[in-house]
């Protein structure tokens, strides 16, 4: 279940992918696949919420890790080496700007 805390060691990646609005499905349907086969068994990992865009042209995958250090670590075991060439199967369809981020506010 997804957490949203200050002053914690979580760590969250918030990942936008453009894409034509005929392939929106394909990439959600990618990313629950990735997710499901892969990340979801990585350790720390914590959840995955992935949004679609109304007008069909976005998608944004929100992850959480338990830890700032373990997206790092996690690039290197390799079930998560599948990941990577999911992600370059998914790249082809979709432009990608992920970014780690760590939360400062809630309310």
């Amino acid at each position: 279940m997804t957490r949203i805390e200050t002053n914690s060691d979580f760590v969250t990646l918030i990942n936008l992918f453009t894409v034509d609005h005929s392939k929106q499905k394909i990439l959600v349907d990618m990313l629950i696949e990735a997710t499901e086969q892969i990340m979801k068994k990585q350790e720390d990992f914590i959840s995955a919420n992935i949004h679609r865009s109304l007008i069909r042209t976005a998608v944004v995958n929100y992850s959480l890790w338990n830890r700032k250090d373990v997206f790092g670590k996690m690039l290197n075991n390799l079930q998560a080496q599948i990941y990577i060439i999911h992600m370059n199967d998914i790249l082809n369809i979709a432009g990608s700007d992920g970014r780690l981020h760590e939360v400062v506010f809630t309310e």
